[in-house]
């Protein structure tokens, strides 16, 4: 009740401006004093450990990257329940994004469609800022550069590999997001291959796919990930269908469609690459978790952890309890 009426006011910041509204969250939450983290703490976290690619986790659920790039609040989320946070996706080079307006809401169908474009001031702010912290594990995102032409794209990884990688408890490979031009493209199996050569040795490394993938692109990822040891799989990023979406100006917007309409594809990709690896390669789980049933049969599906973010912008911290409740 009391999310109800606070996500009722933060969606008239701006006249209704989404990333207005988000903007606004980051920079209260960057400034909660010491006392009141602790009371939030108190109110939402649920330890349920588990250990995962042989990290211990105090709980399953995380917070998605996109939420938090430039890792500007990060006491506050484990203040808010969460057993891990991922941060970025960060790139080598500082970019302001795709121009705005970028993100959009659609609270009729519990869904949000964004073209943010990897907006974030890059990997060497990004672990001057995290070089300190000490709270929940921490995931970083790595996408690449828009500057940097698709042949280079290793070189780029690698440089934002080697800045951030020693604040890391894992890191993902972003080469999913439709939100930047080409970098499906690494999904890839010779691409993809050199990708993990250069990054896998360090922290667990992890590779975020898309839900667009068919079966065998998604097989061809999961033997890459074999070959060169990565950790794990996050499944899935946002999708470019509309399907579930009725058509209008929502459904027109450019980019990647999250929440709702994303649910039974998240949870089908996490049940095959489950399948199609014996339950070998740990998977994270995120897409369409709007309630604690939905996050359940992921975790049923095969997920060994789940990722929230546009279920935790309609729902809040309460999701993140009874999901690490459940």
């Amino acid at each position: 009740m009391i999310y109800d009426l606070a996500r009722s006011a933060l969606f008239r910041i701006g006249g209704g401006d989404a990333e207005a509204a988000h903007e606004w969250t980051l920079r209260r939450l960057s400034t909660l004093p010491p006392w009141a983290l602790s009371l939030l703490r108190r109110r939402y976290f649920v330890p349920a450990p588990v250990r995962v690619f042989g990290v211990d986790f105090p709980n399953p659920v995380g917070l998605a990257a996109g939420m938090d790039k430039n890792g500007v609040a990060l006491p506050a989320w484990g203040a808010l329940g969460f057993g891990f946070v991922e941060v970025g996706t960060v790139t080598a080079h500082a970019q302001p994004g795709n121009p705005r307006p970028r993100l959009f809401r659609d609270p009729a169908n519990l869904a949000v469609i964004n073209r943010m474009g990897f907006n974030n001031l890059g990997a060497a702010s990004l672990a001057q800022r995290i070089s300190d912290y000490s709270g929940v594990p921490l995931g970083i995102s790595l996408g690449k550069s828009k500057v940097t032409p698709l042949e280079s794209a290793v070189d780029d990884y690698l440089d934002s590999y080697k800045a951030v990688r020693d604040y890391a408890s894992y890191i993902a490979v972003n080469v999913s997001s439709p939100n930047t031009p080409g970098l499906r493209e690494l999904q890839d199996r010779s691409h993809l291959d050199g990708l993990l050569a250069a990054l896998v040795g360090g922290p667990p490394v992890l590779v975020k796919i898309a839900p667009d993938l068919t079966e065998q692109a998604i097989g061809e990822v999961l033997q890459v990930c074999a070959d060169r040891g990565a950790a794990g799989v996050i499944a899935t990023n946002t999708t470019l269908s509309r399907d579930g979406v009725p058509p209008g100006a929502f459904a027109d917007q450019a980019g990647g469609l999250s929440g709702r309409p994303l649910t039974g594809r998240a949870r089908d990709v996490v049940a095959f690459v489950h399948k199609q690896t014996g339950g070998k390669l740990p998977v994270i789980g995120v897409g369409g978790i709007l309630d604690p049933d939905d996050a359940v049969r992921l975790f049923d599906a095969g997920a060994a952890l789940v990722q929230l973010y546009t279920g935790f912008i309609y729902r809040g911290p309460a999701l993140v309890r009874a999901i690490a409740r459940s």
